[in-house]
């Protein structure tokens, strides 16, 4: 369960999500003794499960064909070798990846057909855990996640007046290739070099 410090609404801990237990990161509406103010919850929004690949076809009604990764793993044997540069001519045709050095290996398990994750000491997790996975190599940036500084957020700090949504690490990262897109930032307001009725 995620933990919020009852002196400022900030978020302490991320258990729920860090031990992988597949549950909703969610804070319980609760009320502070000394102050009588209730605190509304604090939910971490959960990944979808399993991806699903598109098949490039399309079914009777013209709706695209998507399958299940288990579908094709379960009776083609991974391939350690496979790294995420490496073109795949067979499977994944339009898939691109830049995250280091890692094998597909290094974060799915092969041993049930791709239909979980991997952790570094083997240990099975359910896609709905990624932040767990994504946290062994970005530790730094899970800190800052936890402190409020990393991840974007909806809602109140103020927990008093309200709840707070919080992204996942994939809601803003592609697990493939993770680098945030480079953009140019807009330009700022104008309205500071205005003065009267017209600009100088």
């Amino acid at each position: 369960m995620t933990n919020v410090c009852r002196q400022c609404g900030w978020l302490v801990a991320l258990a729920a999500v860090a031990t992988g237990c597949g549950k909703p990161s969610v804070t319980p509406a609760d009320t502070t003794a000394a102050t009588g103010a209730t605190r509304h919850p604090v939910v971490v929004r959960t990944p979808p499960g399993p991806p699903v690949v598109p098949t490039g076809t399309v079914d009777e009604k013209g709706r695209p064909v998507s399958i299940a990764c288990a579908t094709c793993h379960a009776s083609n044997p991974a391939n350690p070798e496979a790294k995420l540069g490496t073109p795949l001519t067979r499977f994944h045709q339009g898939l691109t990846g830049k995250h280091g050095n890692l094998t597909c290996t290094s974060c799915h398990n092969p041993a049930d057909g791709y239909a979980s994750l991997r952790l570094a000491d083997g240990k099975s997790v359910p896609y709905t855990a990624v932040m767990t996975l994504c946290a062994q190599c970005h530790g730094p940036q899970f800190r800052d996640y936890q402190h409020g500084a990393h991840g974007g957020m909806t809602g109140h700090w103020d927990l008093s007046k309200g709840g707070r949504s919080r992204n996942n690490c994939v809601d803003c990262h592609d697990p493939h290739a993770p680098k945030y897109p480079t953009v140019t930032p807009a330009p700022g307001p104008n309205d500071r070099f205005q003065t009267g009725g017209g600009r100088e």
